[in-house]
């Protein structure tokens, strides 16, 4: 079976656009992914203290987008979907890297400590996401969308409280919760709400960052942001595989394994919703191979983050559906879109600006992009008929997971492996998930439907 044909669309999967649509629509998937990109790097380099490395980081993130954008896209040596997929940095794995990142800073690690650690596990772990490529087809029923869907969720309301506290000003912040920050913050979450109100599917779009163009401007007027504050180096950031060296941990790492796997399931639902709007097949051995060479295209593009010493990637949902808007699925746009990905990664400045903005601006974006997060697992489990199993499942699992992310030194008495491999909220509740999905029979779910 093939995804039905679509007369919206304008180019098609392996068409060449000439040269100013291409870049036109190359400028709009970038519009609709930076924020993206950068964000996780920032909440990252801002909560565990590595404001110095921030800018290089930044500039790493976006260079290791770009090269993975373009295997997605051009396919080396059958690597990759074949297709306009953009990758950036994932917001999933952000529980498990902070977490890692405390346990190095609390035993008196250094940023480079922090980092080495972090980039070496997640090293190792794409190696996970290389090898599940190879059997995603029975991953699936293990990692079902009920798993997917409560992690996803776990992970959007885990991570709340990182865009609430920095909309009050941020951690440890003389004037946290101020009402000048409070002010930056909400203002910025209105500009948003508003712009996402537009008919416009292109203001749509682009409503985080044009809400965070507008919550800059609002600091200047305010005096909470000075000009000059606002300056960029002409620095080049010289790509250096593993600059700050390379470490593992297994405790620490079994927490980022479990997001890789829920990754990879993740990736194959974008890869597929990618395939329809492009009209090319969702079944049969095609289908199969596409999706296969998609998820490792993932792993292999988040262990050449790490060597650069930048964070695990994914591929991004929201640009599909740009394909959509525009009608231009040629993955030669992805080509356009990594070239124009890593010139950015080269100018370290880009990281220096970014770094400028306000906690309260950047919090009032993230308050939003995290809540879409947890929407997102919302809408998979609102696909799902819930059964008393089922229910049970949901229950259990965020129940553990959402309390460890409430409580989190209610492990503190129990073995130092066992605070590390539940140390994330999201890789809590999706080991419960996992593990309640194999050991409670389906048949139970059957006898008696649950009453809301």
């Amino acid at each position: 079976m093939t995804a039905p044909l679509s007369s919206e669309l304008i180019y098609r999967l392996d068409d060449k656009p000439p040269v100013p649509e291409a870049s036109f629509a190359a400028l709009q998937h970038l519009l609709a992914s930076f924020v993206g990109v950068v964000t996780p790097t920032l909440i990252i380099g801002n909560i565990l203290g590595l404001q110095e490395e921030v800018p290089y980081l930044i500039s790493m993130a976006l260079l290791a987008s770009g090269i993975g954008t373009f295997i997605q896209a051009y396919r080396p040596l059958g690597i990759g979907a074949g297709m306009l997929c953009i990758q950036g940095t994932s917001f999933a794995f952000l529980g498990a890297i902070l977490s890692a990142g405390f346990m190095v800073k609390d035993r008196g690690g250094s940023s480079a400590d922090i980092l080495a650690l972090i980039t070496g596990m997640c090293f190792v772990g794409a190696f996970i996401q290389i090898g599940l490529s190879q059997i995603i087809p029975y991953l699936r029923r293990i990692v079902t969308p009920l798993v997917t869907g409560i992690v996803i969720t776990s992970i959007g309301i885990s991570l709340i409280k990182v865009g609430m506290t920095d909309l009050a000003g941020g951690a440890n912040a003389e004037d946290f919760g101020a009402p000048i920050n409070l002010g930056l913050g909400f203002f910025v979450i209105i500009v948003i709400v508003a712009l996402n109100a537009s008919s416009n599917n292109w203001v749509r779009l682009s409503s985080v960052i044009l809400g965070l163009l507008a919550g800059l401007v609002a600091a200047l007027v305010l005096g909470e942001l000075a000009l000059q504050d606002l300056g960029m180096s002409a620095e080049i950031a010289v790509p250096q595989p593993f600059k700050y060296g390379f470490s593992f941990e297994l405790a620490a790492f079994i927490p980022l394994a479990v997001i890789y796997i829920i990754s990879s399931v993740e990736t194959t639902g974008d890869l597929t919703a990618n395939c329809v709007i492009s009209n090319q097949p969702i079944e049969g051995e095609g289908y199969i191979r596409r999706i296969r060479n998609g998820v490792l295209g993932d792993g292999v593009n988040s262990m050449i983050a790490a060597v650069l010493n930048s964070f695990p990637n994914t591929t991004f949902s929201q640009n599909t559906g740009v394909i959509q808007l525009t009608g231009i699925a040629s993955r030669y746009v992805g080509m356009y879109v990594a070239g124009i990905l890593v010139v950015l990664g080269l100018f370290q400045g880009v990281g220096d600006f970014l770094l400028s903005i306000p906690k309260p601006v950047l919090g009032g974006a993230t308050l939003v992009m995290f809540g879409t997060v947890a929407v997102a697992g919302i809408k998979i489990l609102a696909t799902e008929e819930l059964d008393r199993r089922k229910v049970i499942i949901i229950a259990v699992s965020f129940g553990l997971g959402l309390g460890l992310a409430l409580v989190p030194e209610v492990f503190a008495q129990t073995p130092l492996l066992f605070q590390n491999i539940f140390s994330s909220a999201a890789a809590t509740a999706g080991l419960t998930a996992i593990t309640l999905s194999l050991i409670i029979p389906e048949n139970v779910g059957a006898v008696i439907e649950v009453e809301v």
